[in-house]
C-alpha cells in the first residue's frame, strides 16, 4: 500500500510541474479584446449599382452589426460616394423596413415619410410616401392620380401605403396611425464627405418601440425561439430625378420609393434578439433590484442564468438608496440581491464588484461649417454651468417678447456664446455658423441615485467649479443661476439633478395664453439610457411652443421640428448606454488636466486609483484621484447580499456572482455576455467576487482586517434577517423606472449593441489654465469615442502575461511539494472554491 501511495504522489508531483510548464508557454486565452471582436464579425458591406442617369456601383455600403440585435444605435459607414452639394444632391435615405420575404422588404414596408416635409432646406416630397404623377417612366402601381380623402371632389397624388406586420394599410399620405414625426426612425437626408466617405448612426427599434414592425417578435418557443428579423434598406440619391431632369443645384424632388429610386436600394437583413420574457414563469423567482449602471449587464446576464438553474432571476431597476433600504429593513417580498454603488454600512453583508462602467456627457450634435461635431472639450465647470442652468437658453427661448431673464443678465445665452466652451472646442471658432444653433439643457435622469452625486462630487472636487457653485465670477464675468446657489451645492453635493429656476415664459394662440417653466424647456429624461435615446434622436424633447389643440380649444405646448443639419442634443448618461446608441462622447478634464474619455484603459486605471469606502474592501469612486490617464467619473458596482438568507437564496444569489464574474465579464452582443460600454473586471475584482459568492453560499462570517476575502464587510447596526428571503410575488416598491425587455427599448433591455473596437486611452496632461489639451482615450482606428468604449485596455488577457509567470512558479512548488510528502496531500485536498457551471441555452432575457 505504501509503494502504490508514493507512486501516486510522485504521478500528481510530475503532472503538476509538466502542467506548470504547459501553463506558462501556451499563449494566453483570448482576452475581451478577442471577444469583442468576435461577437462584432456580423459586420455587412455591400455595394450599389448604376441606375439611369446616377451611378453609385462605387458606393460600398457597411452596417456594422447584423445580429443579436436590438434597441441601439446601429453604426452605418460609407464610401466611393460622391459628396454631398449643400442640401441639394448626393445623400442617402436610410429607413427600418419588415418582411419575411428573403429577397428582402417591399416599399410597403418600410418606415418612411414622416420625417420633416416642408420648410426649410427640404421640399415636399423628398421626405414622403407621395408619387407625383409623371415623374417616374418605371412607375406602374402608384402612376395615377387618387382621390383626395380630406377633399371632396378633387384628386390628389398617389402614395405608397405603408403596411404593417399586422393591421390594415395606412389610407392617406397623412396618416400616422403607426408611426409620426415624433417617433419615426428614418434618416431622409445624410450626407456624403468630401472625401467620398459618411458615416451614421441608425436608431434602431424593436417590436417594443414599433409594434407595426414586429421586429424582434419571438418566433417559435423554448431554446429554439428567435427573433423576427427584419431589414436596413439604404437608398442612395444623385442629382437627377427619374425621368432624367437636374439643373444647377438641383435637389431631387421626389421619394425614394418611386420605382427609378426604389431599384436602387441596398438591403441589409437584420437579425433581433426575440423580445421576450428571459425565463419560463414556472421557474423559483429570485428577485434582484438597483442601480441603473448594471441595468444593461443584468439583463444580459439573466438568459444564462435561468437555463443554468432552477431558478429565474427578476431584475428591477431602481434608486441605490431604495435598494439599500431594502436590504436594511426588509421585509417579506424585498429582493435578497441589490446593486449599488454605495456600499451597504451593516452587519452580515456580502459586497461582490461585479460591473466597472463610468458616466460621461454623451451627445449627437451638427453644427453650421463643421458638420457632425465628434469631439467637445467640457470642463468641470462647463458642466457646473449646464447642470445649475446657467445659460439663458436653458431656462427659455429667447425671442423680442421673452428677453433674458433678469437674474441671468450678462451671462452668455448658450454654451456656444460661453468663451470658456470656444477657448476648448476652437473649431466653434473657425465657423461663423456653428454658435448659431443654440442648444437646449442638458438632458438629466430624473431620479435619485448614487450616480448624481458622483457627477456633483466630481464637480466640487475642481476649484474652479467648486468657486462657480459658491457665486464666483468666471474670468469672462459668468455667475452661477443663483436659484442654484441657494442649494449649497459646493458644500454638500446632491443626489439628483435638480430644475431649481421657477422662471416661467407666456406664449400665445387664438388669443388664449399658456406657460412653460425650465422642466418643459429643460425636460428630464425617466432615466440614463432614456436620455440616451433622445440624444441620439438629435433633440432634448423640449416643448417650448404653443399650438391651438382642437380638443380643448386652447394652446398645448408642443416641440419643434428637429431639421437635418441641426439636430443637436447631450446628456448624463452611463457608458454602456452611450455606447448602445453610438453616441460621440465628451472628454472630461480629470485631476491632472488631460482631458479624458472613457475607454477600458482609462476605466480601470480610475479604479487602480480607486480607496476603500467606509466599508473596507469596497471601493469608493473618487474624481479627484484621478490621473495618469484615469476617466473621472468612473464607478465600481457591488452586488450585495445578506449571509442571514435562508441557505437556498443564497446558493442563488451566489451563483449570480459567480457568473457575472466569470463568463459574464466576456465581452460581446450576445445575451450572457457583457455589453460594450463596461470594461472587464480587473483579476484581483473577479477574485474577490468569486470569494465573496463562496462566504455567501456558506453564510460565513466577515473576513477579518480591513480587506476580508468577502470584499467588504463591516460591524454595524441593522442586520438583515431571515425574513428578507426573497420569496413572494410581485415587486419592490418604490419610485425609479422598471427594468426594460429583452433586447428591446427600455432600460436595461438584452444584450449590447454593437461597438466595434478601438483603443487607448491616452495620458496627455495639461493645466487647468494652459487651453485645450489633446483628448485622451482616442482609438486606434479614429473612430468615435462609443466605439472606443469597446477598446482595449488592462484587460484579464495582459495580465495573464504576467500572472502565468507567477502560476508557474506556484505550480512548480506545489509538484514539488507532492514529491516531498503526504502534507501537500492533505492541503491540496481541500474544498476548492466552486467553479462556474458552462453556459447553454443562452437566450435574450427580460427583467422582471
Amino acid at each position: 500500500m505504501r509503494t502504490r501511495t508514493g507512486v501516486r504522489r510522485k504521478a500528481v508531483g510530475v503532472g503538476a510541474l509538466l502542467a506548470a510548464v504547459l501553463l506558462a508557454l501556451l499563449p494566453p486565452a483570448p482576452g475581451p479584446e478577442a471577444a469583442a471582436a468576435e461577437s462584432g464579425s456580423s459586420a455587412v458591406t455591400k455595394r450599389g449599382s448604376k441606375g439611369p442617369y446616377d451611378d453609385f456601383s462605387d458606393l460600398e455600403v457597411t452596417v456594422h452589426q447584423t445580429r443579436n440585435l436590438r434597441a441601439q444605435g446601429l453604426r452605418v459607414t460609407w464610401k466611393g460616394g460622391r459628396p454631398t452639394q449643400g442640401f441639394n444632391t448626393d445623400y442617402l435615405q436610410i429607413m427600418q423596413c419588415w418582411g419575411d420575404d428573403p429577397a428582402g422588404p417591399k416599399r410597403e414596408q418600410c418606415q418612411f415619410g414622416a420625417g420633416v416635409t416642408s420648410g426649410g432646406n427640404f421640399g415636399t416630397h423628398i421626405a414622403r410616401r407621395e408619387l407625383v404623377p409623371g415623374t417616374d417612366p418605371l412607375e406602374k402601381e402608384y402612376a395615377e392620380p387618387i382621390p383626395d380623402p380630406d377633399v371632396p371632389g378633387q384628386l390628389t397624388s398617389p402614395f405608397v401605403p405603408f403596411t404593417p406586420v399586422s393591421g390594415p394599410p395606412t389610407k392617406k399620405v397623412t396618416d400616422w396611425t403607426y408611426f409620426s414625426s415624433g417617433d419615426t426612425n428614418e434618416q431622409f437626408f445624410v450626407a456624403t464627405q468630401p472625401d467620398g466617405t459618411g458615416e451614421t448612426a441608425f436608431d434602431l427599434q424593436t417590436t417594443r418601440e414599433a409594434p407595426h414592425l414586429g421586429c424582434g417578435d419571438p418566433i417559435g418557443t423554448g431554446a429554439q425561439a428567435r427573433g423576427r428579423g427584419c431589414w436596413l434598406v439604404v437608398v442612395p440619391r444623385g442629382s437627377h430625378e427619374p425621368d432624367g431632369t437636374t439643373g444647377n443645384n438641383h435637389r431631387p424632388n421626389t421619394s425614394p420609393f418611386s420605382t427609378t429610386n426604389w431599384d436602387r436600394r441596398i438591403v441589409f437583413p437584420l437579425d433581433f434578439l426575440p423580445v421576450r420574457e428571459p425565463c419560463p414563469t414556472d421557474k423559483a423567482e429570485r428577485r434582484m433590484t438597483g442601480s441603473e449602471l448594471v441595468t444593461d449587464a443584468v439583463t444580459s446576464w439573466q438568459s444564462a442564468l435561468c437555463a443554468d438553474g432552477t431558478s429565474r432571476f427578476t431584475f428591477t431597476q431602481r434608486g441605490e438608496d431604495l435598494a439599500r433600504s431594502g436590504l436594511l429593513n426588509p421585509t417579506s417580498t424585498s429582493p435578497g440581491l441589490a446593486f449599488t454603488v454605495r456600499p451597504v454600512e451593516g452587519t452580515g453583508f456580502v459586497h461582490a464588484p461585479v460591473a466597472v462602467d463610468g458616466l460621461t456627457v454623451g451627445f449627437f450634435w451638427e453644427a453650421g461649417g463643421i458638420g457632425l461635431v465628434e469631439d467637445l472639450r467640457l470642463s468641470p465647470r462647463l458642466l457646473a454651468k449646464l447642470l445649475t442652468a446657467s445659460y439663458p437658453y436653458d431656462v427659455r427661448y429667447l425671442t423680442d417678447t421673452a428677453p433674458v431673464p433678469d437674474h441671468l443678465k450678462g451671462n452668455p445665452e448658450s454654451i456656444v456664446r460661453d468663451p470658456e466652451f470656444l477657448e476648448l472646442n476652437p473649431e466653434f471658432q473657425r465657423s461663423p455658423q456653428a454658435p448659431q444653433v443654440y442648444p437646449g439643457g442638458i438632458l438629466l435622469a430624473a431620479d435619485r441615485s448614487d450616480s448624481a452625486r458622483i457627477v456633483w462630487d466630481y464637480l466640487r472636487s475642481d476649484k474652479e467649479a467648486r468657486d462657480f457653485l459658491e457665486g464666483k465670477k468666471d474670468p469672462w464675468g459668468m455667475r452661477v443661476n443663483p436659484y442654484f446657489k441657494e442649494l449649497g451645492l459646493a458644500a454638500n453635493g446632491a443626489d439628483e439633478f435638480m430644475k431649481a429656476d421657477p422662471t416661467e415664459t407666456e406664449l400665445v394662440s387664438n388669443d388664449k395664453t399658456i406657460r412653460y417653466g425650465m422642466i418643459d424647456r429643460s425636460p428630464y429624461a425617466l432615466d440614463m439610457h432614456d436620455a440616451a435615446r433622445w440624444v441620439r434622436r438629435g433633440t432634448n424633447n423640449a416643448k417650448d411652443q404653443a399650438q391651438y389643440d382642437p380638443v380643448t380649444n386652447g394652446p398645448k405646448l408642443v416641440g419643434r421640428d428637429v431639421l437635418i443639419g441641426q439636430r443637436h442634443a447631450y446628456g448624463i448618461t452611463d457608458t454602456a448606454s452611450a455606447s448602445r446608441y453610438q453616441l460621440q462622447i465628451a472628454a472630461l478634464r480629470n485631476a491632472d488636466g488631460a482631458y479624458v474619455r472613457p475607454t477600458t484603459t482609462s476605466l480601470l486605471k480610475a479604479v487602480e486609483q480607486f480607496e476603500d469606502s467606509a466599508v473596507p474592501g469596497v471601493l469608493a469612486p473618487d474624481p479627484a484621484r484621478a490621473r495618469n490617464g484615469a476617466y473621472p467619473l468612473t464607478t465600481v458596482t457591488y452586488a450585495v447580499s445578506s449571509t442571514a438568507l435562508p441557505a437556498d437564496a443564497r446558493r442563488d444569489y451566489a451563483r449570480v456572482l459567480r457568473y457575472a464574474a466569470g463568463p459574464g465579464q466576456r465581452q460581446g452582443t450576445a445575451p450572457g455576455e457583457l455589453p460594450f460600454g463596461y470594461a472587464p473586471l480587473p483579476a484581483k475584482l473577479k477574485a474577490q467576487a468569486a470569494a465573496a459568492a463562496d462566504r455567501l453560499e456558506h453564510g460565513a462570517p466577515a473576513g477579518p482586517g480591513p480587506t476580508g476575502s468577502d470584499g467588504g464587510t463591516s460591524a454595524g447596526t441593522g442586520a438583515g434577517s431571515a425574513s428578507g428571503a426573497d420569496s413572494g410575488p410581485g415587486s419592490a416598491s418604490g419610485s425609479g423606472s422598471g427594468s426594460g425587455g429583452t433586447g428591446a427599448g427600455g432600460s436595461g433591455a438584452g444584450a449590447s449593441g454593437g461597438a466595434g473596437g478601438g483603443t487607448g486611452a491616452g495620458t496627455g496632461t495639461a493645466s487647468p489654465s494652459a487651453g485645450p489639451a489633446p483628448a485622451s482615450g482616442g482609438g486606434a482606428d479614429g473612430g468615435s469615442p462609443a466605439r472606443q468604449l469597446a477598446g482595449t485596455g488592462s484587460t484579464p488577457s495582459q495580465v495573464l502575461g504576467v500572472i502565468r509567470w507567477v502560476l508557474l512558479s506556484v505550480l512548480v512548488a506545489g509538484g514539488l511539494a507532492g514529491l516531498a510528502g503526504p502534507a501537500f496531500l492533505r492541503i491540496a485536498g481541500r474544498r476548492r472554491i466552486p467553479q462556474d457551471s458552462p453556459r447553454t441555452g443562452i437566450r435574450h432575457l427580460k427583467s422582471g
